[in-house]
């Protein structure tokens, strides 16, 4: 378009250039950002955005999280942490007196949850925690639950 022909051109003289009252058509009237969130756009902040400032529970310097580090393994799986032909051997000598021992703690499991069914072969299972119901299970079969450091 031509320069005679935008709007420009009709508006030269007028005070506001189209942009109504005097004051109006600033750049950044209201602040940039979240400005004024506490003090002239408190209403807005209040009704759409509640909670937003302020502070909740304690301070907990240096957070990690390697004390909450606890993976689990159900009872379904604990006989995958040994070998199929070691189940079998147990099975087939359980005459013997020996027991399968299942360390969960090496392989990397700390709590043992009861989740579902054992075979009903007697086994001895080490982990850091036990729940209540796979501590009942163990026991159902004959085993027995060994708490490790």
């Amino acid at each position: 378009m031509t320069v005679r022909l935008r709007k420009t051109r009709k508006l030269r003289g007028k005070t506001t250039f189209g942009h109504g009252r005097i004051i109006k058509n600033r750049k950044h009237s209201g602040g940039r950002g979240n400005a004024g969130g506490q003090h002239h756009h408190r209403i807005n902040f209040d009704k759409y955005h509640p909670g937003y400032f302020g502070k909740v529970g304690m301070r907990h310097f240096h957070l990690t999280q390697q004390k909450y580090h606890c993976p689990t393994v159900n009872l379904d799986k604990v006989w995958s942490l040994v070998t199929e032909q070691a189940r079998e051997h147990y099975a087939k000598n359980q005459n013997e007196k020996k027991i399968p021992v299942i360390d969960c703690v090496k392989a990397g499991y700390y709590k043992v949850l009861g989740k579902g069914l054992l075979p009903k072969q007697p086994v001895i299972v080490k982990a850091k925690f036990f729940s209540r119901i796979a501590e009942e299970k163990i026991k159902a079969v004959g085993g027995a639950c060994v708490t490790v450091a």
